[in-house]
């Protein structure tokens, strides 16, 4: 489930790829629907594949894991790229088809939603579009201070997870805690009762306002 939850934006982002660009062929160059999809593929087919050899790169070892790793791990692993695989064959397949079946033809220059809310969505986005592209051609501009800067990020970042401490499973505070009492070699039952007593003793008088219930047992190792 969680790993469907993960895979809801792979199984909706390349078709919406394939349609965005399908479109912006449409309004560029005047192509009717059948011609700008042919064109589209053409263009985002070799991305389209790579992004789905990328992302099996990633997940795939995850369902070779040994273990409880990998018994955790393996089905979460097998849905991400099962929806990864088949959101890739509906846009290379499917969408394609939809696109030359059920765009409007438009004409060079028009855009689809060009009225209301889709016109003032399309005019902030692409303002900040503008924005992005000289923001990143003055950072081209000065590339080896930025890349100084990167490094020094880089570095702070693998400082900050060599120091972190990290764990397979995160512990839980279950409001219990355990304490444990090894008599020496020879002890007698009566003497484990009397010092367990004790024990039982001190938490009901010192520790009364902290605990609820208190637990007793007793076991002997086979070793003495």
């Amino acid at each position: 489930m969680f790993a469907m939850v993960l895979a809801i934006g792979l199984l909706v982002d390349d078709a919406i790829v394939v349609v965005e660009n399908v479109e912006r062929i449409m309004s560029e160059e005047g192509l009717t629907p059948r011609e700008a999809t042919r064109k589209s593929m053409g263009q985002i087919q070799g991305a389209l594949v790579g992004i789905a050899m990328v992302l099996s790169a990633v997940f795939v070892p995850m369902a070779f894991f040994g273990g409880t790793t990998g018994a955790i791990y393996r089905q979460f692993s097998i849905t991400i790229v099962a929806a990864m695989v088949l959101s890739v064959l509906v846009a290379m397949i499917l969408t394609p088809a939809l696109c030359a079946t059920l765009l409007k033809p438009l004409k060079k220059g028009e855009h689809h939603g060009q009225k209301g809310f889709f016109a003032w969505f399309n005019q902030m986005f692409n303002r900040n579009a503008e924005r992005y592209e000289k923001g990143v051609a003055k950072i081209l501009h000065r590339s080896l201070r930025w890349i100084v800067i990167y490094v020094l990020l880089l570095g702070g970042m693998v400082f900050l997870f060599l120091r972190l401490p990290t764990s397979f499973l995160p512990l839980e505070d279950r409001g219990m805690f355990t304490t444990s009492v090894q008599l020496p070699s020879g002890s007698t039952q009566q003497q484990t009762l009397k010092v367990v007593e004790q024990i039982e003793k001190y938490y009901f008088t010192h520790e009364k306002d902290n605990i609820m219930s208190v637990f007793c047992h007793r076991w002997f190792w086979p070793w003495g």
